[in-house]
């Protein structure tokens, strides 16, 4: 058994695309055209604008910025805006980026992302989504949900950092990287846009913008209002989705020196969501589940043979999968009121944030279970009678289990930073501040009456996170930029349980972390077009709210001690009109790592214990002329579990995508394919020589889109934009996930969605 630490050896390949990065651009270096590689470069006439648009930078479609000191992949509104579909989440968006893998099963936006995202093999929960620098999501277990906050229309640009950044990069899982929306500007001249989408699953969206444009009698103010409501059948059967969703962003100079920020966003979502499917010859209980079906019975097929890779909910109320009996009513907030000043050569910026998520949720008490698990519409074996060993799906009187629950939290908090020059660089200082406090409930019901028949958890629970920091950039050479920094991390926790989840009694608890993170990255201008960057830095992560759900989680053996990690990168990025092109190799040792799993339909946790993370990373986009370039990214990522030396659980040893892009005046084309490698679904405990299970075959999915927007020199005003999307090509529909166990231990799948055709439009009144 291997006890120390993987040694990370690059692969000559590895090698030589470093040599590559750090190498192959000095020819070019001093000739660079740096007003058409620079985002936001004036173009100052139609030809230089052309000239911006006809080149790579502007037609990559991820990218890192010569400014980075971590692996990063910037995604540009226009890219989004271009090849996204008008439902899609920032999971769909993130997608294209390197060693980023989501898929949202119901079709994109239509569900959350199923088995991911995960960010060089970290599930969700273990690297930060941020909306403006506020760092948000659930306290439980530091999730988020995709469907539920943010739609693509108001997100200006999207940043992966693959990494945990220097000391000023805050939030609850830093190590494993962050996601960064940004929130786009609004107009400065006053404008109404009607926009919608048509297409396949019975999708359809409709939503209007207005920007005020800058209003001189109102101080400069300058706001924008958005509102749209989407409906969808989805593609899985009996999922569909309705939502609506605001959002305001206001800006007003203070003064000559400040500018004051308002935000606003308030989404209502119902959503049937189903638990993934079964699948042959994975349709017997696994060991130690406690199942009690035969295992002859696993010669049966499962839904996904029977019913097909759309099989979602049913449409037969005799079955605790009916439609109707799955569902969510989620109703989210997120508000925030941000103060820039500049006083002299002191830079502060406090933003004041609060956020809601209630949720009301309901299902069957197993909507998979009995003869579901073998395609019967009924959950019903074909003769009538039910397996052996199996209870009904339904209540001998006709009564139906299920469930319902609720999980109401608010989240009130404050981001301070501050930034001065201090002799021969500058000093960075701030602080982050949270306090979520969360009630829930979960409770067994006879459907048919909704009466309650037991209950399974009711409690408060808190958490309260604090961190400030302090770094210096100091200015070593010209050139050299080195940056050491220091972050303060406090974590606690609190329950207050009447009935606990798990034990069944009542818990009133609290416990404390902390743990000082240093961090120190070298940022080095070899050229004004090419730069490199080392970092190496700590990392954290608060355990999950499950360490409570003991009698007494004081003396609990089940491991109530943070996640820690030690991260090593380097890379570098370069960049001319004709080519952008970046890359990093990184490495992280990593002690107690959970990861998660549903049994049942409940979330259950393991901890891995240490493990290796090692990979190489690269993107780039070449320019070819005429208005085309062609994109290309790859990464390998190796993630071993120290006790058993298998790959964790989801995590593909490589990613790659490429993208042929044409944009030119009005047109954009795109033809994009992501590929994923082959992965395991799950494996058995972590010991040596251990099995794994659920071997994935490796996928690739295509999407097309074309777009035409008018330059206001014929019949459709300047901005009106007409386009098509043809997601899945090739209708692709393999099963690409784990999805956990029903409750008598039948393993369950995702399917990747499959082909989908939207037409988009979008008309402006100026």
């Amino acid at each position: 058994m291997q006890t120390q630490p993987y040694p990370f050896r690059p692969s000559r390949l590895a090698q030589a695309l470093v040599v590559a990065l750090f190498a192959a651009p000095l020819a070019q270096a001093q000739t660079t055209d740096l007003g058409s590689v620079q985002a936001g470069a004036n173009a100052g006439s139609a030809h230089a604008a052309a000239r911006k648009q006809h080149s790579a930078p502007a037609q990559a479609i991820t990218q890192a910025l010569l400014s980075a000191r971590q692996p990063q992949s910037v995604i540009s509104r226009h890219v989004i805006e271009n090849t996204q579909a008008a439902s899609a989440n920032y999971s769909d968006i993130i997608n294209i980026a390197p060693s980023v893998v989501s898929v949202d099963p119901n079709g994109p936006g239509m569900m959350e992302s199923q088995g991911g995202p995960t960010i060089r093999g970290f599930q969700d929960g273990q690297y930060n989504v941020t909306f403006d620098g506020i760092p948000w999501g659930d306290s439980n277990d530091f999730t988020h949900h995709t469907t539920s906050y943010f739609m693509q229309q108001d997100i200006g640009d999207t940043v992966v950092d693959r990494g945990p950044g220097d000391a000023s990069n805050i939030g609850p899982a830093t190590f494993g990287g962050t996601v960064a929306l940004h929130s786009k500007d609004p107009l400065d001249k006053p404008r109404t846009t009607l926009y919608g989408t048509v297409g396949s699953f019975g999708t359809r969206l409709l939503g209007a913008e207005f920007d005020t444009g800058v209003m001189k009698n109102y101080g400069d103010l300058r706001a924008f209002i958005d509102y749209r409501q989407l409906r969808s059948d989805g593609y899985l059967s009996h999922a569909g989705l309705k939502r609506q969703n605001l959002f305001i962003k206001a800006e007003r100079p203070v003064g000559d020196s400040s500018l004051l920020t308002f935000v606003a966003m308030k989404n209502d979502l119902t959503q049937h969501v189903p638990y993934g499917v079964t699948s042959y010859p994975y349709v017997a209980p696994q060991p130690g589940t406690g199942g009690t079906v035969a295992q002859s019975m696993g010669t049966l097929p499962g839904q996904l043979q029977v019913f097909g890779p759309s099989y979602g909910l049913s449409g037969n109320p005799n079955s605790q999968g009916y439609s109707a009996y799955n569902y969510d009513n989620i109703t989210t907030d997120f508000e925030y009121v941000d103060l820039k000043t500049s006083a002299g050569d002191l830079q502060i910026d406090n933003k004041v944030y609060t956020y809601a998520y209630y949720h009301n949720g309901y299902n069957g008490v197993d909507p998979n279970g009995g003869g579901c698990n073998y395609g019967t519409v009924n959950c019903l074996t074909p003769d009538g009678t039910f397996p052996a060993g199996q209870d009904t799906p339904n209540n001998a009187d006709g009564t139906i289990p299920g469930q319902a629950m609720y999980m109401n939290y608010r989240s009130w908090g404050d981001l301070l930073r501050t930034e001065q020059r201090v002799g021969p660089g500058r000093i960075k200082a701030g602080l982050w501040y949270d306090h979520q406090s969360n009630g829930r409930y979960q409770g067994e019901t006879n459907i048919s009456t909704g009466a309650v028949t037991a209950i399974d958890r009711l409690m408060t629970d808190t958490l309260t996170q604090a961190q400030p920091y302090v770094e210096y950039a100091w200015n070593a050479t010209p050139s050299l930029v080195v940056t050491p920094g220091l972050k303060y991390a406090y974590f606690r926790r609190s329950i207050d349980a009447t009935v606990n989840q798990k034990t069944g009694t009542a818990l009133n608890y609290a416990q404390t972390w902390t743990k000082a993170l240093p961090a120190i990255d070298l940022h080095y201008a070899i050229a004004p077009n090419w730069t490199a960057y080392a970092q190496a830095a700590k990392g954290f992560l608060a355990p999950n709210l499950k360490d409570f759900f003991v009698a007494d989680p004081a003396v609990s053996s089940a491991g109530v001690a943070p996640e820690q990690t030690t991260n090593y990168q380097v890379g570098s990025t370069w960049k001319s009109r004709r080519m952008t092109l970046s890359g990093d190799i990184y490495a992280i040792d990593f002690s107690n790592q959970v990861q998660s799993q549903k049994i049942g339909g409940v979330t259950y946790f393991r901890n891995l214990g240490k493990t290796s993370y090692r990979g190489i990373e690269a993107e780039g986009t070449y320019y070819v002329g005429t208005g085309v370039s062609v994109y290309a990214n790859a990464a390998y990522n190796k993630a071993i579990v120290a006790g058993s030396g298998l790959q964790v659980d989801g995590v593909p040893k490589t990613t790659e995508a490429l993208g042929l892009v044409y944009n030119d005046g009005p047109w954009y084309a795109s033809a994009i394919t992501k590929f994923v490698g082959s992965r395991y679904g799950a494996s058995t405990d972590v010991v040596p020589g251990s099995v794994a299970l659920y071997p994935l075959a490796a996928y690739h999915v295509t999407n097309l889109a074309l777009n035409y927007t008018a330059q206001g020199d014929g019949a459709l005003p300047k901005g009106a934009k007409l386009g098509v999307q043809l997601n899945n090509v090739f209708d692709a529909t393999d099963v690409y996930a784990y999805a956990g166990q029903t409750g008598n231990g039948i393993p369950l799948f995702w399917t990747i969605p499959g082909r989908s055709v939207m037409l988009n439009f979008s008309y402006p009144f100026n």
